[in-house]
Order: C-alpha cells, then structure tokens, then sequence
C-alpha cells in the first residue's frame, strides 16, 4: 500500500476539521453520542476526500524506457594567436 502524499494528509485533515465545525454548529447538538457520530462522520469525509486527491505518477513510457544517455558537446579548441604577427608602426 503506498503511502500518502503530503496533499492527501492536508486536504484529508483540513476536511475532518473543518467539517465536524460545521456539523456540530448546524445540529447544535451536545450529547456524546450525537458528536460521535459526527465525529465519525467527518473523519470518513476526510478519509473519502484523502483518497481522492489526484496523485501524480510518472507516465508509462518515461518509467520503462531507460533515460537516453547525456550528449557532451565538444569543446571549441582556442585558436592560437601568434605573437610575431604584431607589428608596430617605425618611426622613418
């Protein structure tokens, strides 16, 4: 069984919290065992919504297929310059 993103902890927690808030102030119930079902209510919302959440996977063909090997281009050579080819203006 792999095992949750970090996407699917947040919404799957954020929608247990936020839903039993809401829940328990439309029913404006205060009885234990009307929040525990409320209670076990949001906490199967939030698990529905965990498991939801759109996982990014690699693509088939990527995963199969080795990567192609790297391509080093050469490197130009520096072109010398000669030294001899300076020449100065002489003074007539």
């Amino acid at each position: 069984m792999p095992r949750p993103t970090v996407a699917q902890l947040t919404y799957g927690s954020c929608t247990v919290i936020f839903s039993t808030l809401a829940m328990l102030l439309l029913s404006q119930t205060s009885s234990g065992p009307g929040v525990a079902v409320i209670a076990i209510a949001a906490l199967g919302l939030g698990l529905l919504v965990a498991m939801t959440v759109p996982v990014s996977r690699p693509s088939p063909a990527s995963a199969s297929a080795p990567a192609p090997p790297v391509r080093q281009q050469a490197q130009p050579e520096p072109v010398p310059v000669p030294v001899a080819s300076v020449r100065e203006p002489t003074a007539s």
